[in-house]
């Protein structure tokens, strides 16, 4: 058969295309064969190894968004500032950048650059890496479901809020009264915004083993969370990527509008001096540099693979690096921008209260001829409260007023959003308007976290060939169908207690593994020379020593650390939740229930498990290779016989420069066959593996000289091993294309 063709291509890596040939109708089967050989050490149009017609981001700003959105949820407004204030205020920010820089940032990198490497889903890439490795996608994809399940119904709770925020006055502003005009005893052992979360929202149940009946308010609002959340997320970045102009950007606006209005409160420089005075002593305890690693480990959102879903949409030659340290910054500044924002409204509410005590105090001096009368001057009031405390034995007793004692007692999480800044609302002129602006925050920061969360358990579930042939609207709606039935839980009276179990249970020991196994997986397996070299391929910059570090030695340190304090101190302090006692109007701890327990153990099993099950079934072959997973990095075994041999063979030049390589089969590297392991390699493998490996040779090859062609020895078609990778490289060539 004659050339008909040459093609003198530029020497940038295999292309690896299967070979579908087309019938001529003359007998003959036509097929152009381009090969090349890769450039070593240089940035070059590297072949990704996903989904060719994988979906992409609009632009540059369409993805910054969506992963600001993701990041930056709401920790960095109730769960930042509260750290911040309860280790050592403007202290603390030492660790925090520390565990930064050491453990948020690297692993940050490690998700995103896989993503964009491998371009797909968290399920893909480790499958992609080893097969043995697949139970790392399978852990993160349900870890990230049981999240998933309670963080809508944050943004539940938020709906109910925003919807009663249009009422005037504030219907959380005042107690109810019963029928004979006397408040009622539960709003007036607490207070008006205790009471409307606990009785009027949550219609709280005494414990978790009464939980009560489904609340329909919350119902509704639940259904209206779980099908807002279903428009979003059911074309994918489609569709979520147009939301996160609004959710990503929204929260910045109205950050910046309390903050102007924040500062120009009273009390507002009090609230900011509490929370930020550095208390150094505070850095000699070991729970606060524990607190600070977990505070960079969750805000990042790490090992949900929604971080991976989001790298594989960007193009190839995204420079990954670079988004990976502007989203750190910004999401640090962001949490400090709202720990000023939260205590400087803090400390106007602070400052009011300590106004109604002192007016409560003056009252009780005129009514015992303390003091003349209730709007006396701070000097009158000031000498009439040292008459008091001469006095002995006291009279009657006085309520103590102190700014210090009122900031103390900030809370976090549902505390800090539904009872504390909501009372510090009500005290803002317009108060509706200020509750309208900040559940419209929340409900936008809940929204674009969600969207992450789901974005990554379904590109994980989209990595399955079976899920893959199903519509993404069919396969988003019954997964939100799901949920949304699942959710009924947490709509019963007991539902903030179960929330508080899914927080503490759920999302804490196995994203801390998932995490952990990720970055063995990369840079130990996978090789971090290997993911260096894919670094450098991608964005031209090789990372340098400080990547080294932190990826082989601190950060799995760190991860360890985190892991091993998180059981030991789930073990040493039993585990309890905080019950609302409505004959006290307070909160009491309790137990949790033995049933409950061992749901929850139930729950970090199953988000643990399925790493060492699918280790154990693939490495006994108890469990099939599925190869349509991650078919785009083992793409050789799709080629015919007749071009074998072309696709195996190298230059005799380059030979000396595969044993340098770390570049992946999808860049041009050197794929390794039987050939190039040593009998000690053998003899480590299982034995189900070698008797795999050893399977005989026998396929029809062809081999080009001079524009002929002669038949050689047949060969077995299945190949000399389970990829059907050749196993000669010293077979010569001539680097052209033919018409066969």
């Amino acid at each position: 058969m004659a050339a008909t063709k040459i093609i003198d291509a530029p020497r940038n890596g295999h292309e690896m295309a299967p070979l579908n040939t087309r019938a001529r109708g003359d007998g003959t089967h036509g097929v152009t064969i381009v090969l090349t050989a890769p450039q070593r050490n240089s940035v070059q149009s590297v072949d990704i190894p996903g989904e060719p017609d994988r979906a992409a981001w609009s632009g540059k700003m369409q993805f910054f968004l969506s992963i600001i959105g993701y990041s930056v949820g709401l920790g960095n407004i109730w769960r930042f500032p509260y750290l911040c204030q309860q280790n050592g205020g403007g202290a603390f920010l030492i660790p925090f950048m520390i565990m930064l820089i050491l453990e948020g940032i690297p692993l940050f990198l490690i998700e995103l650059g896989m993503g964009q490497r491998m371009r797909l889903g968290a399920l893909g890439v480790w499958n992609t890496i080893h097969p043995w490795l697949g139970g790392i996608g399978i852990s993160s994809c349900i870890v990230t479901l049981f999240v998933a399940l309670y963080y809508n119904v944050i943004i539940t709770w938020v709906f109910y809020y925003l919807f009663n925020s249009f009422r005037y006055p504030l219907p959380w502003s005042t107690c109810p009264t019963n029928s004979s005009g006397f408040e009622l005893e539960e709003c007036a052992k607490s207070s008006e915004t205790t009471y409307f979360w606990y009785r009027t929202t949550l219609d709280a149940a005494p414990s978790m083993d009464e939980p009560g009946g489904l609340k329909w308010w919350i119902v509704l609002c639940l259904l209206l969370s779980w099908t807002i959340v279903f428009f979003i997320v059911m074309k994918g970045i489609q569709s979520s990527g147009k939301v996160v102009y609004f959710t990503s950007l929204f929260p910045y606006i109205v950050l910046t509008i309390f903050f102007i209005r924040g500062i120009t409160l009273r009390g507002a420089g009090d609230g900011l001096m509490h929370m930020y005075t550095p208390k150094l002593g505070k850095l000699l305890e070991p729970t606060v540099w524990l607190d600070a690693a977990t505070q960079v480990f969750y805000s990042f959102g790490l090992a949900f693979g929604s971080l991976i879903a989001f790298g594989s949409y960007n193009t190839p030659k995204n420079n990954c690096v670079r988004d990976v340290l502007l989203v750190s910054v910004c999401n640090a500044v962001t949490a400090i921008y709202a720990s000023v924002v939260i205590f400087a409204i803090l400390g106007f509410k602070a400052t009011v209260n300590v106004d109604r005590c002192n007016a409560g105090n003056s009252e009780m001096l005129v009514k015992y001829d303390m003091l003349p009368y209730t709007n006396a001057t701070v000097e009158e009031f000031n000498v009439a409260m040292a008459k008091y405390n001469a006095t002995e034995p006291k009279p009657f007793v006085l309520s103590v007023c102190d700014i210090k004692k009122e900031l103390d007692n900030a809370a976090e999480g549902t505390g800090l959003a539904f009872i504390v800044f909501t009372q510090a609302i009500v005290e803002l002129p317009g108060a509706p308007f200020w509750a309208v602006l900040f559940f419209t925050m929340l409900l936008s920061l809940g929204l674009g976290s969600q969207i992450g969360i789901l974005e990554g358990m379904l590109c994980t579930l989209f990595d399955i060939d079976i899920i893959k042939r199903v519509k993404k609207q069919h396969v988003t709606g019954v997964v939100c169908l799901f949920c949304f039935i699942v959710g009924f839980i947490f709509c019963t009276g007991a539902g903030e207690y179960w929330l508080k179990m899914f927080d503490s249970f759920a999302g804490t020991i196995g994203l801390v593994v998932v995490a952990l196994m990720e970055m063995i997986a990369v840079i130990f397996i996978y090789g971090h020379e290997r993911f260096t070299e894919d670094i450098y391929q991608m964005t031209g910059y090789r990372p340098g020593l400080y990547w080294q570090l932190t990826w082989r030695y601190i950060g799995p340190v760190i991860m360890v650390c985190i892991l091993i304090s998180s059981v030991v101190f789930m073990v040493i302090r039993n585990p309890t939740y905080g019950a609302w006692n409505a004959e006290l109007g307070a909160i009491e701890q309790k137990n949790y229930p033995n049933w409950v327990m061992g749901i929850a153990l139930a729950m970090i099993m199953a988000g643990v498990l399925p790493m060492p099950i699918v280790f154990l079934m693939r490495s006994f072959q108890c469990l099939k290779v599925d190869l349509d997973i991650h078919q785009g990095s083992i793409r050789r075994n799709e080629t015919t016989a007749s071009t074998k041999e072309m696709i195996d063979n190298d230059d005799d030049d380059d030979e000396e420069d595969d044993e340098n390589d770390f570049s992946g089969p999808a860049l041009g590297g050197h794929v390794k066959t039987q050939s190039d392991f040593s009998e000690d390699d053998e003899e480590d493998k299982p034995m189900t593996m070698r008797l795999m490996m050893m399977r005989p040779t026998t396929a029809a090859t062809t081999t080009t000289t001079n524009n002929k062609t002669n038949p050689t020895t047949p060969l077995n078609k299945t190949g000399s091993n389970h990829l059907n990778v050749p196993t000669s490289r010293k077979q010569n060539f001539k680097k052209d294309a033919y018409d066969v």
